[in-house]
């Protein structure tokens, strides 16, 4: 594993100094131009530098005009294409839809740098700067939008990013051996138009005639006329995920159709650590250095991606649609190569940030059968209970923190995706646990039980509230066994679907009994491409069918989430407001159950304490280290 101090051309200057003259591919996307594993962009350039392509980045362009997009000149093959490692949407605009006045992925961690719907407005600009060439999209906001789908800030259903855009092609999931394949037969004289056969891409046709063995979702018109086309169109979808037993899908969009061809295959462990192992720069270009650098660099530069995919299925997670249920890891090798490579960086401190996954303890497939037969379709690995073919077994993973930690140079390695409580609750033996927390978190272990009523949490895909509990005694009883106090940050999710103002409440009065009240809670956002945004929008659980209760108006979203925080004085008038119309005039006064005084008393709050983690949440938005990471 080697260190690359050269980046890829992003200037005429650049390809000058290369001798190149025409660049095989052009890479657009949304992010300031990191060239480190953990950003998709430089994932895609990288491999395919690895298969002989030239490839240039054009990071962040100006898309008032088409300047910016013609400085490396016409690409031989085409343009790719995404809005960087987060939708452009959820990256600009907070859960209340308003203006984020940051972002972390920019320079100087300033937002401003990439437009509303990135992708639209990226190829539309690239097609006028060179026509007839071919456009390819991917990444998060193309992976999660090919399909006709709701859109949150325009409160409405969307076509298919791939008709919106006007691409020739639409790679979905983690695209490397998608992309390999199409740049080779683009490299071998084949017309974009003609590549409709491979795994791992959308496409649309004008004709079925030729498309076999395929399952038809209901069109783009039925899902805008009816919720619960949309939801069953959405159940068919998230059954189809799977790259060993998913299928080929097709939905009608006016008079042309958009085929899903089936997910690609999964990569080898070889692969993985082929594409781990190319020599990435691991940091931001030096253009950016005059603005202070970029932001996101900073948690995840010393942080090492262990593995793919996750089975936890969680409801508000659209992990299922980009990496998938099944689980793809890395070599110990591998992994120990890179920390190695980490110690070598002139700010490397002796810490490692994170060793894991969108789910840390989740390093291998959750049972035999997934090896050869795919995940199963109508049931979950953990939900509502655990599988009897679960595989609880942390001792891979440990050996493999043992081995990393024992390095020279490397004081601490910590753990900081998120861990699975009902997963290690599962785990009969406690060293894991013990060496978790003796080793590798620091005073605090931030988990995500998300709520406590067991309704809500059934619409979460979450376990019953008494395996939390289970785990909160496990981890204090281990914690004054080793001496240590380390305390637990729960992650909890306001307004989700499920959730009314008397689950509110109930939350409320257990964060009451928890000694502290939260500083930071997440309103729930319904972001493309997960489960819970579907019931937001048709009110109906589209794997069962049910109705579901959704609150939608922003009075009793305000509400729910003053009630996490409801000591904070300036939530005492919302607070009120929500005990007073769900009838629960006996939680405001002085006595000890109650939640607020009458009238709010200046410079005092209902709580002992507040707790702010340190390094802020992790969404299923947020990239960190990984393209599509997400809370657990």
């Amino acid at each position: 594993m080697k260190l690359n101090k050269e980046f890829l051309p992003i200037s005429k200057e650049d390809l000058k100094a290369r001798n190149i003259d025409e660049l095989d591919f052009i890479v657009i996307t949304g992010d300031a131009y990191v060239d480190d594993p953990s950003f998709g962009a430089a994932v895609i350039s990288r491999v395919l530098e690895h298969e002989g392509f030239n490839v240039g980045v054009i990071a962040q362009p100006d898309w008032h005009s088409v300047d910016d997009f013609r400085k490396l000149g016409k690409p031989k093959y085409g343009f790719l294409i995404n809005s960087g490692n987060m939708d452009s949407m959820v990256n600009n605009y907070t859960a209340s839809k308003k203006k984020r006045h940051d972002d972390v992925f920019s320079p100087g961690g300033k937002s401003g740098y990439r437009p509303d719907r990135a992708l639209i407005v990226y190829c539309n600009r690239a097609r006028e700067a060179y026509k007839g060439v071919p456009i390819i999209i991917g990444g998060l906001e193309g992976s999660l939008r090919r399909f006709a789908h709701y859109d949150y800030w325009d409160n409405k259903i969307r076509r298919s990013m791939l008709i919106d855009c006007k691409a020739d092609l639409l790679v979905y999931g983690m695209g490397e051996k998608a992309i390999i394949q199409i740049a080779n037969l683009l490299r071998y004289g084949m017309d974009i138009k003609n590549i409709t056969n491979v795994k791992g891409t959308v496409y649309a046709t004008n004709s079925l005639e030729g498309v076999k063995d395929y399952i038809e979702v209901p069109s783009f018109e039925e899902c805008v006329s009816s919720k619960k086309a949309y939801a069953e169109s959405f159940k068919i979808q998230y059954y189809e995920q799977d790259s060993i037993n998913g299928r080929t899908m097709v939905q009608k969009h006016g008079d042309r159709y958009i085929v899903q061809n089936k997910p690609q295959e999964a990569l080898t462990q070889a692969e993985m650590d082929s594409v781990y192992g190319l020599p990435y720069a691991r940091t931001y270009h030096p253009i950016y250095e005059k603005d202070g650098g970029v932001p996101a660099i900073n948690e995840i530069k010393f942080s090492i991606t262990s593995h793919r995919g996750c089975y936890g299925g969680c409801a508000f997670c659209a992990l299922n649609f980009h990496q998938g249920r099944s689980i793809q890891n890395r070599s110990q090798q591998s992994i120990i190569d890179e920390a190695k490579l980490l110690t070598t960086l002139d700010d490397f401190k002796g810490y490692i940030h994170d060793i894991g996954g969108p789910t840390a303890n989740f390093r291998h497939k959750a049972c035999e059968h997934q090896k050869e037969h795919g995940v199963c379709k109508n049931k979950q690995c953990l939900s509502p209970t655990p599988c009897k073919n679960l595989k609880v077994d942390h001792s891979e993973y440990l050996d493999l923190l043992r081995k990393v930690r024992k390095l020279p140079n490397v004081k601490k390695v910590f753990i900081r995706s998120g861990i699975r409580f009902d997963y290690l609750v599962e785990d009969k033996s406690d060293v894991f646990l013990k060496e978790l927390c003796e080793h590798h978190i620091s005073g605090q272990l931030k988990v995500a039980p998300e709520h406590i009523n067991d309704k809500v949490l059934k619409a979460m895909g979450k376990p019953k509230n008494e395996v939390y509990e289970k785990f909160q005694k496990k981890y204090e009883t281990m914690n004054k066994k080793l001496g240590k106090k380390q305390f637990l940050v729960p992650y909890l999710i306001s307004s989700h679907p499920g959730s009314d103002l008397d689950a509110a409440i109930e939350l409320a009065l257990y964060i009451k009994t928890m000694g502290h009240n939260p500083e930071q809670v997440q309103d729930f956002y319904p972001t493309p491409g997960s489960l819970s945004t579907t019931m937001y929008y048709t009110g109906i659980n589209p794997l069962s069918g049910e109705e579901i209760y959704v609150p939608k108006t922003h009075e009793e979203k305000a509400m729910q989430r003053a009630l996490l925080q409801f000591s904070k004085p300036e939530n005492h008038a919302l607070v009120k407001k929500a005990l007073i119309k769900a009838g629960r005039e006996d939680l405001i006064g002085f006595g000890k159950n109650c939640l607020i005084p009458p009238r709010p008393i200046k410079g005092k709050t209902g709580n002992r304490k507040t707790s702010s983690p340190k390094n802020g949440r992790t969404h299923k938005g947020d990239t960190s280290k990984k393209n599509a990471k997400s809370r657990k």
